[in-house]
């Protein structure tokens, strides 16, 4: 019975994907209808990864409390409910309040999977799960593309999207006596764990914790800010147009998402913290060629490489971190890095978009560079720190 768990885990991955590029593809359309800026999808999506970060934080108490399967289910209902409400709403105001649901389900979900899944399975299947999240944020924006194509409108691509996680949480229901395989054999994220949940200062405490919690921020900045603003850097660089760069810049998502795959395969051979190592010399390759004043070739193929240096670190420092903290902190441990995670994905491309404006988007190399020489010198330091005490 166990085993018939993983699939499910696997669509609930793709689940975690959907909803997180559907804004994205829709908003063009939808602030025209509400009436607001284009810059208000900022607010939105800062309204959105608010709940994230709350929920996130929240995620030990809640698993060791209810366990994985029960967080999991009534996680991806409330993110569903959510989606249903943006479909049918008809103001911005709506749409914020919408926006606390949609942001604590999907918070919920990231946590508590990524810590039973790091507990209970290979590394391989860390990285191919994070790649379905990639599928699930490719699936959407075709989605949204054929509702609006159709003349059906921004609603009904919210609404289909919304239909998909209903029935995953049908199925996600009907799955909960599957997890009570982990709880017989005493995982802690499950229902009777004695231990009590950990507070932010208790994971503090934790040696390695606080640096492990800086990797996290930084390489989530990293990979958000080239994400966000890789398309401005090769227009403005390299005089692209603006069509070309856009689609060129999407090689970024390509390459993380195909790096995930490549290195599930790796993990066979290779150790979480080769990888992450691996990882961190393609970007600094990647950050590299796109500092090279030899035109855009080398501007795009450092952009990609980037992605897929990119590709091994999210998931294997998650993977690990059962091994470095202790099976019965992961789960707080995990909640607080994705706190992190989502706190440098909200903050750190708008500061960048400010620099950018005052001085040049061709800074976004150093950027990164910054970013990748805080996040390789903490996670070193988190490897000596918890050697010492294992």
């Amino acid at each position: 019975m166990f085993s018939l768990l993983l699939p499910i885990i696997y669509l609930a991955f793709i689940s975690l994907g959907l909803p997180d590029s559907l804004l994205g593809a829709a908003w063009p359309v939808m602030h025209t209808e509400f009436g607001v800026d284009l810059s208000y999808a900022g607010i939105l999506s800062m309204a959105i990864t608010a709940g994230t970060i709350i929920s996130s934080i929240f995620s030990d108490r809640l698993t060791k409390k209810f366990g994985t399967g029960k967080v999991t289910a009534c996680s991806v209902a409330l993110t569903s409910l959510a989606l249903f409400g943006f479909s049918v709403s008809h103001s911005f105001g709506m749409l914020i309040l919408w926006a606390i649901p949609y942001g604590l389900g999907a918070g919920g979900v990231d946590a508590a999977l990524n810590n039973y899944v790091a507990i209970h399975y290979a590394s391989r299947h860390m990285s191919w799960l994070h790649c379905m999240w990639g599928v699930g944020t490719a699936i959407s924006p075709y989605c949204m593309s054929f509702a609006i194509g159709s003349g059906k409108g921004w609603n009904m691509g919210y609404r289909y999207i919304s239909i998909l996680q209903i029935i995953l949480t049908v199925i996600l229901f009907l799955s909960l006596p599957l997890w009570k395989k982990a709880k017989s054999s005493g995982d802690p994220a499950q229902n009777g764990s004695t231990q009590h949940p950990l507070s932010i200062r208790n994971v503090l405490q934790i040696p390695g914790a606080k640096e492990i919690l800086i990797t996290f921020f930084c390489y989530c900045a990293l990979e958000q800010t080239a994400m966000l603003w890789g398309s401005s850097f090769l227009l403005t660089k390299n005089g692209i147009d603006s069509e070309t760069a856009a689609r060129l810049a999407s090689m970024f998502c390509i390459g993380i998402t195909v790096g995930r795959g490549i290195n599930g395969f790796l993990t066979i051979r290779f150790p979480d913290k080769t990888l992450i190592r691996m990882g961190e010399v393609l970007i600094a390759t990647g950050v590299l060629a796109m500092l090279l004043p030899f035109g855009s070739a080398f501007s795009i193929g450092g952009l990609i490489l980037t992605g897929l240096g990119c590709a091994p670190v999210y998931p294997c420092i998650i993977h690990s971190t059962p091994a470095l903290f202790g099976e019965e902190n992961s789960q707080a441990v995990i909640g607080f890095q994705m706190a992190f995670a989502y706190t440098g994905l909200m903050f750190m491309p708008t500061l960048f978009g400010f620099l950018a404006d005052r001085i040049s988007v061709t800074l976004l190399p150093f950027f990164l560079c910054l970013l990748l020489v805080i996040m390789a010198v903490m996670y070193e330091k988190v490897l000596k720190l918890t050697l010492k005490v294992r």
